[in-house]
């Protein structure tokens, strides 16, 4: 069990009057366990930053009773403060989780003195295998070549997910750490770069309604190094995994596309909106043959 394979960050579910719907998500969780090498509460996919303290503990003890001990539990706990990430790390190691998913604390903008001693700080209080998340167009700050040398030198920080869509950031993190760390995919869209690169981890928000699709690309081109395939493969999951990347409304398509596979999970919570009906539609054209193909 560890961070390579398919994870998948998954949604949270909400009612129709807003709020979270537990019993959604444990289904949810326990029926992506056996498909995927892994499960992600609280990420991006999951719309942490929208959900109270409270809310982010319940969801990791939610997931973890739905799918604790049938696959590998990653918790994301970033936050704006350094007290409140340590916070969330130790709820989501009480749960029984995994692993942590950190990221650089949102907004604030450290520098990357202040952030090395933040991702130390947080290795100290909470000693569990980290992976991290390198998405500045999200926090405002970038993990640095400086930064993540120093947290190599600690067993902990393991993994790194890449979503910043720049290839020659890939191309560099591939050359210079390899064999340093599992370099993961965290820009959908361009999974197959990623795996010719030599990337062992796939962290996909689509995964939550086609996993298989996900997985054989993965199984194509990191297991069996198969890349004819893998091309052909990634020729038709790229129209949807382009979509969700470039329009802006990630978190959107991710649900309605969780609607397509037959699990409603309500809306995103406002700010966000839901789809046009031209997009909807759009969408599912897109959708349905995948999901027809997995059947």
């Amino acid at each position: 069990m560890s961070f390579e394979g398919v994870h998948t960050p998954l949604v949270t579910p909400f009612k129709p009057d807003g709020e979270i719907d537990h019993d959604l998500l444990g289904k949810h969780a326990a029926n992506l366990a056996g498909r995927v090498s892994g499960l992600g509460v609280g990420g991006t996919t999951g719309e942490y930053y929208a959900l109270s303290f409270d809310e982010r503990v319940q969801t990791f003890n939610t997931v973890a009773e739905a799918a604790g001990g049938k696959t590998y539990l990653t918790a994301g706990i970033n936050a704006t403060t350094t007290k409140e990430v340590i916070r969330l790390g130790h709820e989501a190691k009480h749960a029984g989780l995994s692993a942590l998913l950190v990221a650089a604390p949102y907004y604030a903008q450290p520098t990357q003195e202040e952030l090395l001693t933040h991702l130390l700080k947080v290795d100290d209080n909470l000693d569990m295998p980290i992976m991290l998340y390198n998405f500045p167009a999200r926090t405002g700050t970038e993990i640095s070549d400086g930064v993540l040398e120093k947290l190599l030198e600690r067993p902990n920080f393991i993994a790194m997910k890449e979503s910043t869509g720049d290839i020659s950031r890939l191309h560099h993190l591939a050359t210079h750490f390899r064999d340093k760390l599992v370099l993961s995919c965290g820009m959908d869209d361009q999974a197959l770069e990623f795996f010719v690169w030599g990337a062992k981890s796939w962290v996909g928000g689509a995964s939550n309604f086609l996993p298989e699709a996900h997985t054989a690309l993965f199984d194509a081109c990191v297991k069996r190094g198969d890349f004819d395939t893998g091309r052909k493969l990634m020729a038709q999951l790229l129209p949807v995994l382009e979509l969700l990347e470039r329009s802006g409304k990630f978190i959107q398509y991710v649900r309605y596309g969780c609607e397509l596979a037959g699990t409603p999970v309500g809306v995103a919570r406002a700010p966000l909106g839901t789809l046009t009906e031209e997009e909807r539609s759009t969408f599912a054209r897109l959708v349905q043959p995948l999901l027809c193909n997995a059947q």
